[in-house]
């Protein structure tokens, strides 16, 4: 979860433009978080409300994300295509390895270096407003409680690397079943400390994960949409595998 914040430079830019009042007014401090055993049972009922179990068995996701980067996730391969504009990539997330068209004209030299660093790193932000809450127990994640206003449950969420941009802290505020309905960011694309998004819109995925496809500011609505999932690309996508122009080379 780390970093796949990428994508929130829109909404820092349009954060960067309010004025310094609304800057103070959306912004919160970084509470007190303690970890341990009561951090664990939250983190435990987050993924028993989403799912988690159910999410770890898809095989296949496909979704546009903020209405521009159409993604298709072959995740029991590891394999990644999005498309964006004009621009189409497919490659190993594994090795960052592929292949990129700009229209009908494909890429190579500089040009497809660049467009193989793009394509990942919008898959990892992309992915990560997806669902987050599979992410949890990654590697270099600390998790703290913290008790809110209200006797709201809280979750802090810090990532000390993996992603775009290592270094991000997340709070994540529950219901009364441990799903969440907002998160607190500090993260280094949004300058406002605290920057609260809602989690809404909440879908269901064959099998009974669960995922939010509506992050909402006010009246400004980040959406996650045409989203689809399946146990295998096969059951997903119809026809020949839109990943055969680089896995039958891969597979040599």
């Amino acid at each position: 979860m780390p970093r796949w914040t990428r994508a929130l430079g829109g909404l820092g830019a349009l954060v960067g433009a309010a004025t310094v009042g609304l800057a103070v007014a959306l912004s919160h401090r970084m509470p007190e978080a303690t970890p341990g055993t009561e951090a664990l049972a939250r983190a435990a009922r987050i993924e028993a409300a989403v799912g988690i179990e159910a999410w770890d068995a898809l095989g296949a996701v496909a979704f546009t994300f903020a209405g521009r980067n159409v993604h298709l996730w072959d995740r029991q391969r590891g394999l990644h295509r999005v498309k964006s504009g004009r621009n189409t990539v497919i490659y190993d997330l594994n090795t960052r390895q592929g292949r990129a068209w700009r229209g009908s004209v494909e890429l190579d030299g500089p040009a497809l270096d660049a467009a193989l660093e793009r394509a990942w790193s919008t898959w990892c932000n992309d992915t990560f407003w997806l669902n987050p809450l599979a992410k949890l127990r990654d590697p270099g994640v600390s998790l703290g409680a913290v008790d809110l206003e209200g006797g709201a449950e809280g979750l802090l969420v810090q990532y000390a690397q993996g992603g775009v941009s290592p270094g991000d802290s997340y709070l994540w505020i529950l219901d009364e079943t441990g799903l969440p309905v907002a998160w607190r960011l500090w993260v280094s694309v949004i300058p406002i400390p605290g920057f609260e998004m809602s989690w809404e819109d909440w879908t269901v995925l064959p099998g009974g994960a669960r995922v939010a496809t509506r992050h909402s500011v006010g009246p400004f609505p980040l959406r996650i949409t045409h989203l689809r999932a399946a146990p295998t690309l096969a059951e997903l996508v119809d026809g020949a595998d839109p990943f055969a122009p680089i896995w039958t080379v891969h597979r040599r």
